[in-house]
């Protein structure tokens, strides 16, 4: 079973998160409750849990500074947050889990078997870095978590040229490093990165449009090439709205 803690300001909110962990978690021992930073960390060190269920806001600070002042992090988080805008895009592009208030038990469930899952204590510690590197950098220095068969990295969205798909794989290329292959599909990543200049031309291609160079019409169907001189297709559904976005740039 997974030793856990619960830390948040809220009694009430506290209470109901426990007994839904226990009610649909039964991996999960909860060995104690914080309801501030300061007592959470305290809690930690003193029980050493493998879990820690952790608030986003609370009184005295957040559950971001709660991890600053422990060190080493010996113990997985799932972070818990009532503002779903509030830091979501960080924990995304982190690879990190949260869950929104009220609790979900299906998303509890998916949350706490990935923490049982994971990799390695160094998987979570990149992950970490990775999201307080995201909280702290402008928009456009955002960094992502991406998981091969065989490996974890952590790379500047900036330096990806473009990203393939292939049923449930991904296949990023970059500007200078060697191609990656995730297990998960293009639909993720769209959603994560179309913030940040990225197009989907085609139902198995997104594109960095810092790297677009110039577009090919032709009988045979319409291209898009990039600076890297790779050649990407665009589907004729999104002509229009890549030629709008031609226009705006």
């Amino acid at each position: 079973m997974l030793r856990a803690v619960v830390i948040d300001d809220i009694e009430k909110i506290r209470k109901e998160n426990i007994a839904i962990i226990k009610a649909t978690c039964p991996s999960i021992s909860i060995i104690g409750q914080a309801e501030s930073v300061a007592s959470g960390v305290k809690l930690i060190k003193q029980l050493t849990p493998d879990l820690v269920f952790l608030d986003v806001e609370m009184s005295d600070g957040t559950g971001f500074d709660l991890l600053q002042k422990l060190s080493p992090i010996n113990f997985k988080v799932i972070f818990i947050t009532g503002y779903e805008d509030f830091a979501i895009r960080a924990f995304r592009f982190s690879a990190i889990d949260y869950l929104l208030k009220p609790l979900d038990s299906k998303e509890l469930l998916d949350a706490v078997k990935k923490a049982e899952d994971s990799l390695s204590k160094e998987f979570f510690d990149m992950k970490l870095h990775n999201l307080f590197t995201n909280l702290e950098r402008p928009k456009n220095l955002q960094n992502l978590v991406l998981k091969t068969a065989d490996k974890i990295y952590s790379v500047n969205i900036q330096d990806i040229i473009n990203c393939e798909s292939d049923k449930n794989y991904t296949t990023f290329y970059f500007i200078n490093a060697p191609k990656l292959v995730v297990s998960t599909n293009l639909k993720e990543y769209e959603t994560l990165l179309s913030p940040y200049n990225f197009f989907r031309t085609h139902k198995s291609h997104l594109i960095n449009m810092a790297y677009f160079d110039h577009f090919i019409k032709s009988e045979g169907g319409n291209t898009i090439v990039m600076k890297n001189k790779s050649s990407i297709p665009l589907s004729v559904r999104k002509k229009e709205e890549f030629l709008v976005l031609l226009d705006s740039l």
